[in-house]
């Protein structure tokens, strides 16, 4: 994957859209983030939506199986929520992806701040926090059940930053496999149908997320948040401040499965530095 290499690569499938077409599933979740963290990659011409100093940001990670680009794997951290009258939009501080192609349209044709990333997957069982309680002859006759440690399958994802040769990892995610192979964690409740524009998705736990190298949320290098926007800030800078999002405290999440997603070509929100945001034109989702 050298860079050499990245700009010779044509993005076939991305030049026959808009709009693009992208299949899969994934994961939605919002965070509670500190405006102060945010505001590091928000242009200060766009107005932060915040209360009591904190903003909605979070993550959403996608495995598309059907793409412009192919099959690929995308972890887009959301800094927060920007007020773009008349409507708001997530406004993305780190896009990752395993695919060199998604990686230069996103940098070039959509503005967004896209690097590649590898993304290591393992499943394990594990016992679970809460028991499961379950039925014994003998203990029953005394209206008393016996308790043990409920099983939980879940997804390992280690995610890893790469450029040229070097690797640096980022983050690893870990969150529960649902569906109807693991009873304990399936939603049972109806699909919940959303408007503007229009899906159906379902609650699940959150993902836990977090970093063995970085416990703790970093500041920039000069020892400040800097809210001059998202160009006064160095990579490694940038990237720190991302996982501080990632390590905020998540507060809801949703899983989207049959996922189809149109995305219609950018618009630009920020005329004078020439700032893009991608335009999602319709989004459907089946359970």
């Amino acid at each position: 994957m050298a860079p050499d290499k990245e700009k010779e690569t044509p993005c076939v499938g991305y030049k026959r859209g808009p709009p693009w077409v992208f299949k899969g599933s994934a994961l939605y979740q919002l965070h509670l983030v500190k405006a102060s963290t945010a505001r590091a990659f928000v242009p200060r011409e766009l107005r932060l939506v915040e209360a009591f100093g904190y903003t909605l940001g979070g993550m959403f990670l996608a495995r598309y199986h059907d793409s412009p680009a192919g099959a690929f794997d995308e972890l887009v951290v959301i800094a927060g929520i920007v007020w773009d009258p008349p409507t708001s939009c997530a406004w993305a501080a780190r896009v990752l992806v395993n695919s060199v192609e998604a990686c230069r349209h996103g940098r070039k044709e959509v503005g967004l701040p896209s690097h590649v990333a590898t993304f290591s997957k393992t499943e394990a069982s594990a016992l679970g926090s809460k028991p499961l309680v379950k039925s014994n002859g003998f203990l029953s006759v005394l209206g008393i059940g016996s308790a043990v440690p409920e099983q939980e399958s879940r997804r390992e994802i280690e995610i890893s930053e790469t450029k040229g040769s070097s690797t640096k990892h980022l983050c690893n995610i870990s969150m529960p496999i649902t569906g109807s192979h693991n009873k304990h964690h399936k939603w049972m409740g109806p699909a919940i149908r959303m408007s503007l524009p229009s899906f159906r998705v379902r609650p699940v736990s959150p993902a836990r997320i977090w970093n063995p190298r970085t416990t703790e949320p970093q500041e920039c290098s000069d020892g400040k948040i800097n809210s001059a926007g998202p160009k006064v800030l160095a990579d490694s800078d940038a990237q720190s401040q991302s996982i501080s999002v990632l390590l905020s405290k998540p507060i809801f999440a949703l899983e989207f499965s049959s996922l189809r997603m149109h995305v219609d070509a950018p618009k630009i929100v920020v005329p004078h530095c020439k700032k893009k945001e991608v335009g999602y034109s319709s989004t459907e989702s089946e359970l």
